[in-house]
């Protein structure tokens, strides 16, 4: 199954609508996934990996922002470290650039920027650098079972 495939039937076992958008011009960072979906850069729920030894960490953070490390581990109550990008798509399945908070292959733990609560709507990754999903920060709680906390980098 591809990995936007993945995506999608993890938003639809979920009862998620199928919300998944193509942009040719492609998604790889936050700013350029802004600006195709026409949104601020805040409102783009980029994927960060972190390692807590062969544990996956996942942060959902607001586009706008640095992620501080060391808060995350705080949170967890774990020495995360960066995560290449070789070790995030053998574990994940997805290449950097297109890692979806969900449909993970494995147990990820997920922790989310609780500045994304501030928007109506966010878009996250879905499976490639080319395609995103739309949600509320709601709903991307819910979906990634993922705990809230500060995480921007002061």
């Amino acid at each position: 199954m591809d990995m936007i495939a993945r995506v999608r039937e993890a938003l639809l076992a979920a009862g998620h609508p199928d919300s998944i958008a193509q942009f040719p011009a492609g998604t790889h960072s936050a700013a350029d996934a802004a600006a195709a979906v026409g949104c601020s850069v805040a409102q783009i729920a980029k994927s960060i990996v972190f390692r807590a030894d062969e544990a996956i960490v996942l942060v959902v953070a607001s586009g706008a922002n640095r992620i501080d490390r060391g808060k995350v581990g705080a949170m967890l109550g774990l020495k995360v470290k960066n995560a290449d990008p070789v070790w995030v798509e053998e574990r994940t399945g997805f290449a950097v650039g297109g890692v979806s908070p969900i449909g993970h292959p494995c147990p990820v733990t997920v922790v989310i920027d609780r500045d994304l609560l501030q928007h109506d709507m966010v878009w996250a990754a879905a499976g490639s650098p080319t395609h995103t999903f739309s949600t509320t920060a709601p709903q991307l709680i819910a979906l990634t079972s993922g705990l809230v906390a500060d995480v921007r980098q002061d």
